[in-house]
């Protein structure tokens, strides 16, 4: 924790701070500090309950996303707090862990709209690497339903998954295209030089001429 407190810029800090993320360290550096600190679970456990936002972060870096049973994940999810711990925790532990689908399935009707981002993007991640058995048709009628309205975690989440079903699956592309440009869901989102706008019609096509673009084997 010290040295945690040693690494804290607060210019970091100011910016974070605008995304709801309220730490100040450097992410490189925190990255840096994990590598030294290697794998590390029980050191997690104690670093996830100091409640501090750098601390939980490192604690996704070191720890063994396996060892972690379901309601433990679903306890560490319910006390993330921040958007960048709730992202960390989703991508880097829960996306490993034997439990995932059982909680995507959870999180997805969990009446908490942040929770419910949660199993929005383990639902994204099985609509890019394991569609088999998911209603993709389903899905497109609840983001038509749902998103335009959303908070705006769970609008994100269910923006990504509209956009990762339009761009992996042809099938359904006219149709995604369609509901995004209905919606006009962050249309308007800034969007910094050279990066993709998550606006969810410009995304799929950008993402799908880069597909067509790329030589093959």
């Amino acid at each position: 924790m010290a040295e945690l407190a040693g690494l804290e810029d607060p210019k970091v800090r100011e910016v974070n701070e605008r995304h709801g993320d309220d730490h100040g360290v450097n992410l490189g550096k925190l990255r840096a500090l994990a590598k030294r600190l290697k794998t590390q679970q029980e050191l997690a456990h104690r670093l996830w309950e100091t409640d501090d936002t750098a601390a939980k972060l490192l604690a996704t870096l070191i720890c063994r996303p396996k060892a972690f049973e379901r309601d433990e994940l679903d306890a560490m999810l319910r006390t993330a707090r921040t958007p960048k711990v709730h992202d960390w925790l989703v991508n880097y532990v829960v996306k490993k862990s034997p439990h995932s689908e059982e909680l995507r399935q959870a999180w997805f009707a969990d009446p908490d709209p942040v929770v419910a981002s949660a199993g929005w993007a383990l639902t994204t991640e099985r609509v890019a690497k394991k569609p088999e058995g998911l209603d993709l048709a389903g899905l497109l009628d609840v983001i038509e339903a749902d998103m335009k309205d959303a908070p705006d975690r769970l609008q994100w989440a269910m923006n990504h998954c509209l956009a990762q079903i339009g761009i992996d699956h042809p099938e359904h592309r006219t149709r995604a295209i369609d509901i995004g440009e209905r919606l006009q869901v962050l249309k308007d989102y800034p969007t910094s030089p050279g990066c993709t706008s998550p606006f969810a019609p410009v995304w799929i096509s950008e993402m799908v001429r880069r597909r067509h673009a790329e030589p093959t084997a």
